[in-house]
């Protein structure tokens, strides 16, 4: 057997000594047992996975896990078949059978590409202006639009598998495998109180199984299996992976998805997936962050990556997505991915940073690696269509307002992005617990809790894995607490602290040709990837007369595509407080309802 193009040697959480054959668009692959759908098909360099929704035009794998915007797929055929799922969330298996939708007749040659030309024609909200006349018309507009507006194809045989729903009630019910979910887990686990823990993911680990530290003096990936060993040696904790906690509702009544079947297209004997329906005395999220992206010229091509998504490739799959990479930031936290990308032995081009004279801990040891850094600058232009070529970096005027005449052409085939990281306070929000906005870290976090709940870790705005694993070992005891139990003496996990310097806001990246002026046509700067909501549908919504978050939303689709805005909406709302000389803070939120 041939090993995939782009597979590391080492490395990982995946079974070499499993391999596991799959197709894509009719096409013969083979990953590895522990694969995602996502990682596998990089290995493969497979670089065109989908189109977008309104202009067809070729996206690639952007993130790594809930987040996607891009990779959306049709999982086998006939009555299990699973329309628009991403590919970062489909665990590999033998036999597995996708394929690319929203596209004819092929991924790589789409007919609907079109629409990318004839985007002036196309501006956000053009439906509510356009099909108004002759109202005669209306029923010969609805078919065409309701087929224009189809993506995967949803099964019209009758579900062969059966769904079951289960009650329980805890004392502390810990939402997140990360980090701080797992120091929490265990420090209120010993206490004998009922735990339950519940993990998206196949396994619990969360972002470590993405990174190289050192936890309690020895690797992250051994103590999540040793602390992961020690909670199922205790009675009274439950641990739910291929679990997601989708509702919060009052009196600490939550709704919980797990997925039960791997191999969709075999027959199961018992459930495809269970409803867990948990009443708990306390709840704690340790559901972490997502990394935001930088809104830059064409931001939307095959090989742009969030930085954060190539390093969990690396390091928790073995996948090196290219050969030559650049990273782009505004904060140090990106800085370890060219570290990652080095140590496995992939190329770093250079890294653009738009802060000056970046200075810190991690810049000092990209800077002894001989990795150029371009502080100051910023990626201007992406040559190549279907996958980069080459980038274009200029020089960033000191206002920020536009780039100076000084260029550069840098040779990559991968740009990872990084502007930062959101915490996931979905869950927060659903509880009531009225969001707030962090200046520090340009994002909102939790605030003040209306139910007995906590936020630990990142999901609370800490982004140091010292203070996550402090943060969750302390909310776990303070939780059992405030349930009677007393808490056990045991040590809380320790890890070398790294000091950060802070990251540097720049919403929109300016060009040489728009130079921060009207985003819209030409080489667009893309807020919502799947949707292809662009800086300049915000700007149009906003001369519209549409100034609240949530008509704006609804006009552009900010945040409607699967993902549900996961890494456009802050950059989204950002942009329309700047139209509307509002800061983000009294912009808000749009709502997080529970279903």
């Amino acid at each position: 057997m041939s090993t995939p193009l782009r597979r590391l040697d080492k490395g990982g959480c995946i079974n070499r000594e499993e391999p596991l054959n799959f197709s894509f668009n009719g096409k013969s692959y083979t990953g590895f047992k522990g694969d995602t759908l996502a990682s596998a098909l990089l290995a493969n360099d497979v670089k065109v996975i989908a189109r977008s929704f309104k202009y067809h035009r070729p996206r690639g794998i952007y993130s790594a896990g809930v987040e996607e915007p891009n990779a959306i797929v049709q999982l086998e055929s006939g009555a299990r078949s699973r329309p628009n799922i991403q590919a970062t969330e489909i665990e590999l298996y033998d036999g597995l059978s996708a394929k690319s939708v929203n596209c004819w007749p092929s991924v790589n040659f789409d007919i609907g590409g079109f629409n990318n030309f004839a985007s002036r024609l196309l501006p956000a909200g053009f439906y509510y202006k356009t099909f108004m006349w002759p109202k005669s018309l209306w029923l010969t507009y609805e078919k065409f639009l309701r087929h224009a507006a189809g993506l995967g194809t949803a099964p019209t045989e009758p579900d062969p598998d059966i769904y079951d729903k289960m009650h329980e009630h805890c004392d502390v019910l810990i939402i997140g495998g990360g980090p701080a979910g797992l120091a929490a887990a265990h420090s209120a686990g010993a206490s004998g109180a009922r735990v339950i823990i519940v993990e998206q993911d196949p396994c619990l680990g969360g972002r470590l199984l993405s990174e190289n530290y050192l936890i309690d003096g020895q690797p992250e990936h051994k103590w999540v299996s040793e602390t992961t060993k020690k909670l199922l040696s205790m009675e009274e904790v439950v641990i739910l992976t291929r679990t997601t906690a989708f509702g919060y509702y009052d009196h600490n009544y939550l709704g919980l998805v797990e997925k039960r079947h791997v191999n969709i297209a075999q027959p199961l004997s018992t459930s495809s997936e269970r409803l867990w329906l948990v009443r708990a005395k306390q709840v704690l999220l340790a559901t972490g962050a997502i990394e935001q992206p930088l809104v830059f010229s064409n931001n939307d091509r095959p090989g742009v990556m969030l930085a954060g998504a190539i390093r969990t490739y690396i390091n928790k799959f073995g996948v090196a997505p290219g050969r030559e990479n650049v990273i782009f930031t505004n904060n140090d936290d990106a800085y370890r991915t060219a570290l990652a990308l080095d140590d496995v032995g992939v190329k770093v081009a250079c890294i653009v940073d738009l802060r000056p004279d970046p200075d810190g801990i991690l810049p000092d040891m990209v800077r002894a690696r001989n990795i150029e850094i371009y502080d100051g600058w910023v990626v201007n232009k992406i040559i190549g269509s279907q996958g980069i070529k080459s980038i274009e970096i200029s020089e960033l005027s000191s206002d920020g307002e536009s780039v100076t005449s000084r260029s550069k052409l840098i040779k990559c085939d991968i740009l990872g992005s990084s502007g930062g990281w959101n915490p996931v306070i979905h869950l927060s929000s659903q509880s009531g617990a009225k969001a707030i906005f962090d200046k520090t870290i340009n994002s909102f976090v939790p605030g003040t809790p209306t139910q007995p709940l906590r936020s630990a870790g990142a999901c609370a705005g800490v982004f140091s894995l010292e203070k996550v694993l402090a943060q969750g070992h302390e909310a776990g005891k303070a939780a059992i607490k405030d349930v009677g139990f007393k808490s056990t003496r045991l040590k809380k996990p320790r890890t070398e602290e790294i000091e950060e310097a802070p990251l540097k806001t720049q919403w929109i990246i300016p060009n040489d040709k728009l130079n921060n002026r009207d985003k819209g046509f030409g080489e667009k700067h893309f807020i919502d990837f799947h949707n292809d909501v662009t800086v300049a549908d915000i700007e149009l919504a906003v001369r519209e007369g549409y100034h609240s978050v949530e008509h704006v939303k609804r006009y552009t689709t900010l945040g409607m595509g699967p993902d549900q805005g996961k890494t456009g909406n802050i950059p989204g709302m950002a942009i329309l407080g700047q139209n509307l000389n509002q800061p983000i803070a009294e912009v808000g939120t749009t709502t997080f309802r529970p279903p």
